[in-house]
């Protein structure tokens, strides 16, 4: 049945903001309008491309969408359900120009010549993390593309979770490096260890075995830790990967006023990082004896008194510090299904990133450390833990050992990525 004449105005807007909604989705298809091509040229082309087709795909559905709405008007269709869609289109191009907005960011940050190449190798550190487990247990490594933005922490956007428009999968692994921590970049293992526990099932069942391990000791805790795990997951990770190196970096980010340091946020799933910092100072302590992991656990008890946390915090606290040796073995030495029945140190040995493992590649390699393609393609990860360790263990000298870590960085060839070790 036909609309009564009065509908018609309703009409004729409608098709003035169609025709609006589905111009601007078409624009969104010109990608070197978020960053420029110089910027898209610091990504190694795999990753251009990548990105780049999953985008297009995006802004492709969306302008299918407007020109579908655009139809359901010309032939008729009730004006009350066209202006729905009209509103659904409006929601759906926000969505993608969300996507867009933080995809062009992320390669933006690649337009200065030197960062990209620093970035670039970041890249393949990233890929090789990622590979150390999942290669080992014939699951294909997403691609890794690394991003420098503000702030204190690092983050990741992990490949294939679901964007904001709710239908497009993230095309790689978007790794957030803060620039603070650019030339001290050990977080972005952390990161891939939230990749790899999503992808190995490890999160889950991390989070039961160490509520089983702990229940004994207290309900609490075991709930407490249940809550923590993938973060804590993420944790052992970097420190399998790269030994002592991140935990610095680590507590850096986390550290704060004591009230800061003492507070659990209900939900969040970051122990408190009072916590957090003290059993990252029981895995090297586990694994690698006495070192200056304990000097900075005994650091943290003076500056943070535990006794100055609220009640709850601190009866969490003593009874986590209890159990430090039942949580380091949970993490790293308990066979898990994840791990197709072995435990995290069997794909990735801590062992191999002691101190005295480091200092011992570098005497053996000398100058080559830094200049050598083979140690890069081999030893990627046991380099950089090597390289950023050194401003903390020689201070005097910690701009030229940051200069050294960007420069190595640098080098690192995307067109043969690091094969790890």
């Amino acid at each position: 049945m036909a609309e009564p004449a009065a509908a018609e105005p309703e009409r004729v807007q409608l098709a003035a903001e169609i025709a609006h909604w589905r111009h601007a989705a078409d624009a969104l298809a010109d990608l070197d309008t978020i960053a420029s091509p110089a910027a898209w040229a610091g990504l190694e082309e795999y990753l251009r491309m990548r990105v780049r087709d999953r985008l297009a795909a995006a802004v492709a559905d969306l302008s299918l969408e407007a020109a579908q709405c655009a139809a359901a008007l010309t032939r008729g269709d009730d004006s009350g359900a066209v202006r729905r869609r009209v509103l659904a289109l409006r929601r759906r191009y926000l969505q993608v120009e969300t996507i867009l907005d933080f995809y062009g960011d992320a390669v933006g940050s690649r337009t200065n010549p030197a960062l990209a190449a620093v970035l670039r190798g970041l890249d393949v550190i990233a890929g090789d993390s990622l590979d150390v487990i999942l290669g080992r247990l014939g699951i294909a490594a997403p691609p890794a593309v690394v991003y420098l933005d503000k702030g204190l922490g690092a983050a990741i956007l992990r490949a294939d979770v679901r964007l904001w428009d709710r239908t497009s999968p993230s095309p790689v692994a978007a790794i957030k490096l803060t620039r603070h921590n650019l030339s001290y970049p050990t977080a972005i293992l952390h990161e891939c260890g939230h990749q790899v526990g999503h992808l190995t099932g490890w999160n889950a069942e991390l989070a039961d075995a160490l509520a089983a391990a702990l229940a004994p000791r207290s309900r609490e805790l075991a709930e407490a830790w249940r809550g923590w795990s993938s973060e804590l997951a993420a944790d052992v990770h970097a420190f399998a990967q790269a030994g002592w190196a991140p935990v610095p970096a680590l507590a850096n980010v986390v550290d704060g006023d004591t009230t800061a340091v003492y507070t659990a946020v209900p939900g969040d799933p970051h122990p408190f990082p009072w916590i957090r910092v003290i059993v990252n100072a029981a895995l090297c302590r586990s694994w690698f004896g006495a070192g200056p992991w304990d000097g900075l656990a005994e650091a943290w008890a003076r500056r943070h008194p535990p006794e100055r946390a609220p009640a709850e915090i601190a009866g969490l606290a003593r009874l986590s510090v209890d159990a430090l040796d039942d949580i380091v073995r949970v993490c790293t030495r308990r066979p898990m299904a994840a791990f197709g029945g072995q435990p995290l140190s069997a794909l990735a040995d801590p062992a191999r990133r002691s101190p005295a493992t480091l200092d011992e590649l570098a005497r053996r390699a000398g100058p080559s450390l830094l200049t050598s393609q083979y140690l890069a393609r081999r030893e990627p990860l046991t380099v950089l833990a090597w390289l950023a360790i050194r401003p903390l263990t020689d201070p005097v000298n910690g701009a030229a050992h940051r200069r050294a870590v960007l420069a190595w960085l640098a080098r690192l060839s995307p067109e043969a990525p690091a094969r790890a070790a």
